[in-house]
């Protein structure tokens, strides 16, 4: 018999060394077994479901980076440009308008706007399958950007519907009454620009030069939807308005230039969103439409301050900001079509035409657009559409059909740009006359006197009270 105190504890441990190592030593062998070779078809489908996912997130961030830099052109670049053109006594009322409008117009986009301007209905107007965005999520929308979420492409869009009534608001700057201007733009945003944005960029749109319309037109960035709408839309506002108490034989200069000189210049920056965005990706067509863009700003900047300093024998600050904001409207449609040299043309040759409309056109006329919204955007956006047709190239873009000098295609530009006129004509007198029977459009002369920043909003831009 073996007592349990004559074994020592020692005597068994080589044992369990030995078991251990052999654990090891299988484990590793086991994982040293080297897994079963992929076939060529595995590999390659591995590398494209790589590069695809890698385009998405490329693609994704660049054209949520532009959404920011959409919305940045609104305010605060809009509302510091527009703000820095009115009287002191006017600009919080301006401040006021642009911000209002992210919300409202965001607001509207969601629940509506979106699906009746890139949903599939008829010719003039989308359906409301995307009703509170319904279906808009992770998965890209094929008809429109293959490579980004369908969500990121209904935020980018948004964008542009909250810039494009804001632009209408140079024209009655301090003479509309703010409830006036809510349910003016709403119903401007419902029977003005969805019906357009959805004939020129929507599936089966009546203009829609990609996706199956009756008079292809081509529009990058919203020469017809944005611009001519918002242009022609302000010099109807601006008639129908009428003038300023004062206008024109009391000075009406702008309070701040230096306000309006950064708004400009925020502009500037945020329009590569506007437009390089607009290729909906990340690739050489972003590139190309980012110089075309910055080219035609820079040569109109240049040639509305020469032409100024003919006519004036100054040059001005006020004319160089304007100069590059109508080389950057008459790119617009044209960026991702036409070659730097063209985007260089367009924009000499607006500079000159737009100056001359705000300077020399509008006082023979004698309407008062304050803020030039229709001399800018109106005559500039109309120029750049008809001009796409003139420039637009091939060699520039894959998709395109055309060479340079197109006629027909200048043709179907000039049914676009007449098309647009109409709507925004047609369309805003009926808005105007249903929001003066409803509520009034202009605020009393004595408000007008005070200025709206009190009389709308209680408010003083510019406060130095200790």
């Amino acid at each position: 018999m073996i007592r349990p105190n004559l074994i020592r504890p020692g005597l068994l441990r080589p044992g369990l060394f030995q078991l251990g190592a052999l654990l090891t030593l299988a484990g590793t062998a086991l994982a040293q077994t080297p897994a079963p070779a992929q076939t060529v078809e595995q590999k390659i489908t591995a590398l494209e479901a790589a590069v695809k996912s890698a385009q998405t997130s490329g693609d994704n961030a660049w054209v949520l980076v532009s959404s920011a830099l959409v919305l940045m052109m609104t305010g605060p670049g809009l509302a510091l440009f527009y703000g820095g053109l009115v009287r002191k006594k006017n600009v919080l009322s301006v401040f006021m308008q642009c911000v209002i409008l992210m919300g409202l117009v965001s607001v509207l986009w969601a629940v509506f706007g979106y699906s009746l301007a890139f949903g599939e209905g008829s010719p003039f107007i989308g359906d409301l399958r995307y009703f509170l965005l319904q279906g808009v999520g992770a998965d890209p929308m094929g008809d429109y950007a293959a490579t980004i979420p369908h969500q990121t492409f209904a935020i980018f869009q948004m964008m542009f519907a909250i810039i494009t009534p804001a632009l209408i608001c140079g024209a009655f700057a301090e003479r509309m009454k703010f409830s006036a201007m809510l349910l003016f733009m709403t119903l401007w945003l419902c029977l003005v620009y969805l019906p357009m944005a959805h004939m020129v960029w929507g599936k089966g749109g009546l203009l829609n030069y990609f996706l199956g319309g009756t008079i292809p037109c081509l529009d990058f960035a919203g020469g017809t939807v944005v611009h001519i709408t918002s242009g022609v839309s302000a010099l109807v506002c601006a008639l129908y308005l009428g003038k300023r108490v004062g206008y024109p034989n009391e000075p009406m200069k702008p309070h701040s230039l230096t306000l309006a000189t950064v708004g400009a210049c925020l502009l500037w920056v945020g329009w590569f969103g506007f437009n390089a965005g607009s290729a909906l990706g990340a690739g050489s067509l972003a590139s190309a439409a980012f110089l075309t863009t910055h080219l035609a700003a820079a040569a109109a900047t240049l040639s509305w301050t020469a032409a100024e300093w003919v006519k004036h024998g100054k040059p001005t600050v006020l004319g160089a900001i304007s100069g590059c904001v109508a080389g950057l409207v008459c790119i617009t449609p044209a960026a991702g079509f036409v070659t730097p040299v063209s985007a260089l043309i367009m924009g000499l040759l607006v500079g000159v035409v737009c100056f001359v409309m705000v300077a020399i056109v509008k006082n023979m006329l004698g309407y008062d657009d304050a803020l030039d919204a229709f001399g800018v955007h109106g005559i500039g956006g109309t120029l750049g559409a008809i001009l796409t047709g003139v420039f637009a190239d091939k060699s520039v873009n894959s998709l395109l059909n055309l060479d340079k000098g197109n006629a027909a295609q200048v043709m179907n530009q000039m049914i676009g740009v007449a098309i647009a006129w109409g709507l925004a004509i047609v369309g805003t007198i009926v808005i105007l006359k249903i929001v003066d029977v409803v509520i009034g459009v202009r605020v009393s002369r004595d408000e007008e006197i005070d200025g709206l920043d009190l009389s709308q909003h209680g408010e003083d831009g510019y406060s130095y009270e200790s």
